[in-house]
């Protein structure tokens, strides 16, 4: 995948574009990128996302702003495994923010860009207070030579696919209605490093993964299977939070391979939440974090009939 950071240099030809946020790239996500693949196959273009960095929410309202479902690079992972062959970070800064309808199709869809065709969910706005829409778009279509479709909702089951659907599931801790919106389980990856040892002095070994999604868009423990270390998936049983026992504030991610003794410090993986097992909670001292750590390890092993 090519990755460009802003518009002010032109990308090397002209594209089909999508665009949007793509928070956890989840099934409209995918219909929007096929679309797009199409429409770039017809035209002999690069198929093209341009997405923006941070999540223009988090811009305009950090305190009240949705919980990460992927980090940039998980972004990019997942419209890599979509199709995508290139992408167009725009920083969402004040100076973004303050673009007019017309000067961001001018200045980041023409001259930045080179579209030729775009396409877009049928609830996108863009512009200096939201005002430019599908309309707007045709019109300055017309005039700059590009051509503009839009795709509608997808519905799952009479649900229209969202992020904030598995941002909903997520927080409930329905994983399977959370993987029927996203196509696949839900994902965080991350590279293996050194923690404070404490899963080795309970008798269960982690490996530890810093989280950046902040705040987190769920908590607890949970079965999980971890890819990036063989040909398949291999089970396991994590905890992600902040460990309140041991005094934690920052979001951990901590993961116990069933079966596995390999030193995997440094190694990127990532972590597959198949199903929630409770909640994470405090407890009043290490023999209690200890027993429940290992009750929590049997209802994984049953959970993958291990």
């Amino acid at each position: 995948m090519r990755v460009f950071r802003g518009h002010s240099r032109p990308v090397p030809a002209s594209v089909v574009l999508a665009i949007g946020n793509f928070d956890g790239v989840h099934l409209g996500h995918a219909a929007l990128v096929k679309q797009l693949a199409e429409a770039a196959a017809r035209l002999q273009l690069a198929p093209t996302v341009l997405t923006f960095e941070p999540h223009p929410r988090e811009f305009f309202a950090p305190e009240s702003a949705p919980a990460r479902l992927s980090t940039l690079r998980e972004k990019l992972e997942l419209l890599t495994d979509c199709g995508v062959s290139q992408v167009m970070i725009s920083p969402f800064n004040a100076a973004f923010a303050a673009l007019t309808a017309d000067q961001f199709i001018e200045q980041v869809l023409v001259r930045g860009l080179r579209v030729r065709h775009l396409i877009i969910g049928d609830d996108f706005r863009f512009g200096r207070g939201r005002t430019g829409d599908f309309a707007l778009l045709q019109a300055a279509g017309q005039r700059l030579g590009f051509t503009v479709e839009a795709m509608g909702s997808v519905m799952l089951d009479g649900e229209r696919v969202s992020s904030s659907g598995v941002r909903r599931a997520l927080a409930a801790g329905d994983m399977a209605h959370a993987a029927r919106l996203l196509g696949r389980p839900y994902i965080m990856d991350g590279q293996v490093t050194h923690g404070d040892k404490i899963g080795r002095q309970l008798g269960f070994a982690t490996a530890n993964l810093r989280i950046k999604h902040n705040p987190l868009p769920m908590s607890g423990v949970f079965a999980v299977e971890v890819g990036g270390l063989g040909d398949s998936p291999l089970p396991g049983v994590a905890n992600l939070g902040i460990r309140p026992t041991v005094g934690g504030t920052r979001p951990l991610l901590e993961v116990h391979l069933f079966d596995f003794d390999r030193d995997i410090y440094g190694a990127h993986i990532s972590v597959r939440f198949v199903h929630k097992l409770r909640a994470e909670q405090r407890f009043p001292n290490f023999d209690a974090l200890k027993a429940q750590i290992a009750a929590d390890a049997v209802a994984a092993r049953a959970f993958f009939k291990l």
